[in-house]
């Protein structure tokens, strides 16, 4: 198989040829455990799932490895403690929280079809190991002890910033950096710092005489040499990471190491936004996946996991993807029909060639979708067909035994309320001639996520607009 991938460090698509064909190596940063994780979250979480299937299909299972930490130690961790259990001491504050959202988070994603990874390290686990690169750090002369922190001197090293690709005043821009007495310079990053009383606090690197814990860049260094060595095959994330998180991680992992690279490819999935507007919690618009899952908020409606999965696939990962509850109706009714076809089918055998080739360039898996589009014609003339059918589902995470009803979870029945679809296209209207066109496009949405399928027209006589609607197929 011929595997090619877009690299963020070079910009461009190159075929993938890994360090040690017997041991393909994969970091992707994983979840700040201090609240629910959010649609935007789902789609590396779902992305790198389709990597490391494709790798393990590749190069056999037991050759890949595939590290996702957890961070559980950071500052919004600590905020979320305190104000959600004020009256325990923060660090047992902390040790709930971190719990629980840990919990929470790989529920909801094994819910969307995703594999467990390798390793899941936790950064509490690698104090020693972020301590021990402090020290080289500072040894190498990268790195400098100011008022009890450990910050990174970006002068030092020579071709800071490749990864992003921006000048200077762009990168310190965009870093929104601390103007602080001890830098050396408005750039330097912080690789360690004093714990304030009452936070989590390990004994400091460098010969620092007060407690502290570390920066959040240099966790996730840390934790990857630690499970794959200095320099290995893939680190993924976000394109928000790009800077200054990965471009940070590359400084601080080169600089200990000598090494040219830390991660030979560097991939970057898009942004999400919802309804045509980024996402946020001051519009109203911020969707976990747990909602989504669970109860009925994104379009009225709720989701089966593999539906969701599925909506996400339908966009290029490196293209920005609108999160709409009409690409979730439509994924729903298209996995529903493949669930009927592949019922009783078996699902064991290899996946459909095309499809391996079409996400193994730079995981299309728009031209994926296209492909199992015509297998699903192919299996509903021959029943022959519906084994590999099945089989290509799997090995995508978009089917695994689920029946169709199971996958309608949320969907309205045939006896829509019609006297509630009057009034809520009587209110779409209204807000419509008022100009207040994100209302209307939300309630829109509640009724196609009740099943309901609108059509506007052109009264002749009156010109104005009549909606009529039905329920869809």
């Amino acid at each position: 198989m011929s595997l090619t991938l877009y690299n963020t460090l070079t910009r461009r698509k190159e075929p993938f040829q890994p360090i040690d064909p017997n041991n393909v190596r994969m970091y992707v940063c994983g979840p700040t455990v201090y609240d629910y994780a959010h649609i935007g979250n789902a789609r590396p979480v779902i992305v790198f799932d389709v990597l490391f299937r494709l790798l393990r299909h590749a190069y056999g299972a037991d050759r890949v490895t595939y590290v996702r930490n957890i961070t559980d130690v950071d500052d919004k961790i600590n905020a979320r403690a305190a104000q959600e259990y004020p009256e325990l001491a923060l660090n047992e504050a902390i040790r709930r929280v971190t719990s629980a959202t840990e919990k929470q988070f790989h529920e909801d994603i094994a819910a969307l079809g995703v594999l467990p990874p390798t390793v899941e390290p936790r950064a509490t686990e690698h104090i020693e190991e972020m301590k021990r690169l402090c020290d080289q750090l500072v040894e190498r002369g990268h790195a400098y002890v100011a008022e009890g922190h450990v910050l990174f001197h970006v002068a030092s090293m020579q071709d800071y910033g490749q990864l992003s690709n921006r000048s200077t005043d762009e990168m310190e821009a965009g870093a929104r950096v601390e103007v602080a007495p001890y830098k050396r310079d408005p750039m330097d990053f912080v690789l360690w710092k004093p714990s304030k009383p009452g936070e989590p606090a390990w004994p400091s690197p460098c010969g620092i005489d007060v407690a502290g814990r570390p920066g959040w860049h240099i966790e996730c260094s840390a934790m990857a040499e630690k499970h794959l060595g200095p320099v290995f095959d893939i680190h993924g994330g976000g394109i928000d990471l790009v800077f200054p998180h990965h471009e940070n991680e590359i400084a601080q992992s080169r600089c200990a190491h000598g090494t040219p690279v830390m991660a030979n490819v560097w991939m970057h999935n898009g942004f999400l936004q919802v309804e045509g507007e980024k996402m946020s919690k001051s519009l109203g618009n911020f969707i976990t996946i747990n909602q989504l899952l669970a109860t009925k908020s994104f379009g009225a409606s709720e989701w089966h996991g593999r539906v969701v999965r599925l909506a996400m696939l339908g966009t290029h990962y490196r293209q920005p993807i609108d999160w709409t509850a009409e690409r979730l109706v439509q994924a729903r009714a298209t996995l529903t029909e493949f669930a009927k076809l592949v019922q009783g089918a078996s699902n064991d055998g290899a996946p459909n060639a095309e499809v391996v080739a079409a996400l193994s360039d730079d995981l299309n898996t728009p031209s994926v979708l296209s492909i199992i589009h015509g297998l699903a014609k192919s299996a509903r003339r021959n029943a022959d067909q519906a084994a590999e059918f099945s089989a290509t589902l799997r090995f995508l995470g978009l089917l695994d035994g689920e029946t169709p009803a199971e996958l309608n979870v949320g969907v309205a029945s045939a006896d829509v309320d019609g006297a509630k679809v009057a009034e809520l296209i009587a209110a779409r209207s209204a807000a419509r001639k008022a100009r207040d066109f994100k209302e209307g496009d939300r309630i829109r949405d509640e009724l196609v996520a009740m099943g309901v399928q609108l059509k506007d027209a052109k009264d002749p006589k009156t010109g104005e607009i009549v909606t009529t609607w039905e329920l869809m197929a």
